[in-house]
């Protein structure tokens, strides 16, 4: 008598042996960086003014525009998830299309806006600059990740009946009551995970950064900016302890993301 489900364990055994070899292909690529470390250079890298100065400006412009893009994105995810408003179709599209547009795209298209467009020279004549400058590196990472956390938001939001809401409201709450003592407190591991990511992606971005606000060092020289500029200069050792140190980020910022998406499982 043949065992019916033998095609289902041969099929489990092939996903897993995919799932573990694309596990340990993406150990030897990521992991192989820290082959390449020169031990003692490592001290002076993260001691040197540059990498410094790259470190904070990236901890700075990504901790301001993550904020900037959760201040757009929960009241958008909200309303986006509830629906029933004209347009909501073209506008959900119209928000997600920087998502699968190249980074590089996105910042060429933000560098014309700003430099050629009336609306961007009539903020450059208020004194707003935003082409080569600090700013620009904000805008470009706001403009990139904002419709990553709309989605996250959108989908954590949709995940909570409306009925909670409704209960609210007959509790005597008002409708921002409801959202905020209700809504939110229930889409807290949707919310902070999707900070987390687009913190990680805001101090990893690179295409749009270079685009609008340019790679000048001590000014506009994040991380990523960083190990391009010693990439084309041939300090490698500057460099690839640069990408293990944008390496080390994405780990952290990984783990924390699993262990939220376990919490948020179980409840």
């Amino acid at each position: 008598m043949t065992d019916k489900r033998q095609p289902g364990r041969f099929f489990f055994k092939i996903a897993t042996t995919l799932a573990f070899l694309s596990g340990c292909i993406t150990l030897l690529v990521l992991g192989g960086l820290f082959t390449f470390i020169n031990p003692e250079s490592i001290a002076q890298t993260l001691t040197s003014s540059e990498i410094r100065y790259a470190i904070q400006l990236s901890l700075i412009t990504s901790i301001i525009s993550t904020i900037l893009c959760a201040v757009v994105a929960i009241p958008s995810g909200y309303i986006l998830s509830r629906g029933g408003f004209p347009g909501q179709r073209p506008l959900i599209m119209l928000l997600m299309l920087p998502l699968s547009l190249p980074p590089l795209v996105a910042g060429v298209a933000l560098l014309l806006f700003f430099a050629r467009t009336p609306i961007g020279t009539g903020l450059e004549d208020l004194g707003v600059t935003v082409v080569y400058t600090q700013l620009g590196i904000i805008v470009a990472q706001c403009f990139v990740n904002l419709p990553y956390l709309i989605r996250v938001m959108r989908s954590s939001f949709a995940m909570i009946s409306p009925r909670y809401e409704h209960i609210a409201r007959t509790l005597g709450c008002s409708d921002f009551q409801a959202f905020w003592h209700v809504t939110l407190p229930l889409a807290r591991a949707g919310l902070i995970s999707g900070l987390v990511i687009t913190w990680s992606k805001a101090m990893g971005e690179f295409g749009a950064v270079l685009m609008l606000a340019g790679a000048t060092r001590m000014h506009t020289e994040t991380l990523p900016i960083a190990l391009f500029l010693n990439m084309a200069t041939g300090d490698l050792d500057i460099a690839i302890t640069t990408a293990c140190i944008l390496l080390g980020i994405a780990a952290v910022t990984m783990f924390f993301f699993e262990r939220l998406s376990e919490g948020s499982d179980r409840i």
